[in-house]
């Protein structure tokens, strides 16, 4: 019988441990279980880690290396670059089952048992000893560091309850009450936020990544623990709350840095794949390809923002809240008014402040500015950076000698019209308040080719914006909406909210 080559089914019918010698069965190290998997997978060309995207040609290379090596991993790098979600996935690598010794504490191989339970088991049921078979998704333990972890949670402690309901001295082995860490025995184990985790008690890491043992309240322990340690760190914390004592650094042999999406594609089909949409009337809510851009870029503006703290990063979550918000908006407004349909509107970018402000962590200024006006600017900046993808500058045209783009639309806000585009319009307000502007409609047919014909009065509203963001417009906040007008008809309100218009109600 080749053990290699028996199906999950097959190995779950393997009852006792005559049967596992029969099958062939011989004990492997977790870290060379995952070695192997690994290398199947990529001599197969199989996506190791599945949907995660930005990675391919960094993070994922150095955590495949760091396998093939058996090594520990730390996986430094800010908020929101899915370093959990990595760990998570190493479970794909494991073997779909292994045996343990049935009851075992410490998850024992039968042949190889570490625990007294195991060994006595062992040795008094001999090949009649009940095994049965442990899953690789609960072959995965995980434990956020806080200051309150103690000792006893992670290696264990002595049980005097358990002395005492057994009758046992406190020189006995079996009054151990084992942690988390000799519980995971075969695991995967993952400690999320190292830094944060008291120095002493990661003192008590020590033996067990070097030597693999452990020592518990003096008892003379020889647990030669198979465990794949996954840690992981944001450099911030070094400097704000802890940091990673230097014997525990030099003992986890790899340290991998993850990043943010490097460009707004991979922010897209991240923030696609991520968003909780199920329910939704998607299929009646139409969003443009630039306004995906625009969540997207709102997130890189942040990260390069004078207002937000750059070594706290700006995480993924925020692209993926904001997405929520804005469809949610749309949504909204379906409902409100009856209709069948709608297209997302510029203006729906309003509601989406909720999703930024409790994302982003503010300099002092950022504090001073006030968290409504900071995200307020982010979504400006967003505008402004992608404006010039798709329309002339405003700033070039009225340098040029050539007529302006633009002048049959500002002459008009500047004989003193102004436009309301209301969050909770009908979209046939929405289309005649957008109309009624004078050459609007020119601007985009004849810059845009191949402009899909629902998303016209998007991209006239987004002209508007633009106009804005580069101070040819005002623009102002109001209660439920935007008002555009004459930039200098409106010099005494340039348009810029206040922190007070940002009353939680109102957002």
């Amino acid at each position: 019988m080749d053990y290699q080559k028996l199906s999950g089914k097959d190995l779950l019918k393997i009852a006792t441990l005559g049967e596992l010698k029969v099958s062939g069965y011989q004990p492997k190290s977790i870290k060379e279980e995952l070695r192997q998997n690994l290398i199947h997978k990529l001599r197969n060309k199989e996506n190791v880690f599945e949907g995660i995207w930005g990675y391919e040609d960094t993070v994922i290379p150095d955590i495949e290396r760091a396998i093939l090596s058996r090594h520990n991993i730390n996986l430094l790098g800010l908020r929101g670059q899915a370093k959990t979600r990595i760990a998570r996935l190493m479970t794909q690598l494991l073997d779909e089952y292994i045996p343990v010794v049935a009851g075992a504490e410490l998850n024992d191989d039968p042949m190889n048992p570490i625990s007294t339970f195991s060994r006595e088991m062992i040795a008094s049921k001999g090949d009649h000893t009940p095994i049965s078979w442990w899953h690789r998704n609960d072959r995965y333990t995980e434990k956020l560091a806080t200051p309150d972890v103690s000792v006893a949670d992670l290696i264990g402690d002595v049980d005097p309850i358990k002395a005492a309901t057994m009758k046992l001295s406190y020189n006995d082995e079996r009054v151990i009450h084992y942690g988390l860490v000799p519980r995971s025995h075969r695991s995967i184990f993952v400690i999320n936020e190292l830094p944060d985790l008291q120095a002493r008690i990661q003192v008590a890491l020590f033996n067990i990544l070097q030597e693999g043992d452990i020592q518990i309240r003096g008892f003379k322990l020889r647990l030669p623990l198979d465990i794949q340690f996954v840690f992981t760190a944001n450099p911030e914390d070094y400097t704000n709350r802890g940091s990673i004592v230097t014997p525990l650094k030099d003992r986890i042999e790899s340290q991998i840095i993850t990043h943010y999406p490097k460009s707004i594609e991979i922010g897209k089909r991240i923030t696609k794949q991520e968003a909780k949409l199920d329910g939704r009337p998607i299929s009646k809510i139409h969003v443009p390809e630039l306004m995906k851009d625009l969540i997207e870029q709102i997130a890189v503006e942040a990260r390069k923002s004078e207002y937000v703290d750059e070594k706290s990063g700006v995480s993924a979550r925020l692209t993926i809240s904001a997405y929520e918000n804005l469809i949610s908006a749309a949504e909204r407004r379906i409902y409100m008014n009856h209709e069948e349909n709608t297209v997302v509107r510029v203006a729906d970018l309003i509601g989406i402040i909720p999703a930024i402000t409790g994302k982003v962590e503010l300099v002092y200024e950022g504090e001073q500015e006030g968290a409504g006006l900071v995200a307020y600017t982010l979504i400006g900046k967003a505008v402004r950076s992608l404006f010039t993808d798709y329309f002339p500058s405003p700033e070039q045209k009225k340098k040029e000698k050539e007529p302006n783009t633009y002048i049959l639309p500002l002459s008009w806000f500047g004989d003193g019209n102004s436009l309301d585009i209301l969050a909770s319009q009908s979209d046939k307000e929405y289309k005649t308040s957008l109309h009624q502007v004078p050459g609007l409609e020119d601007i985009i047919t004849g810059t845009l080719k191949n402009l899909h014909d629902k998303e016209k009065e998007f991209f006239m509203e987004f002209a508007l914006h633009g106009l804005a963001e580069y101070s040819q417009l005002s623009k102002k906040l109001l209660d439920t909406g935007l008002q555009f007008k004459d930039l200098f008809s409106s010099m005494f309100d340039m348009g810029a909210p206040s922190e007070d218009d940002f009353d939680e109600d109102d957002i």
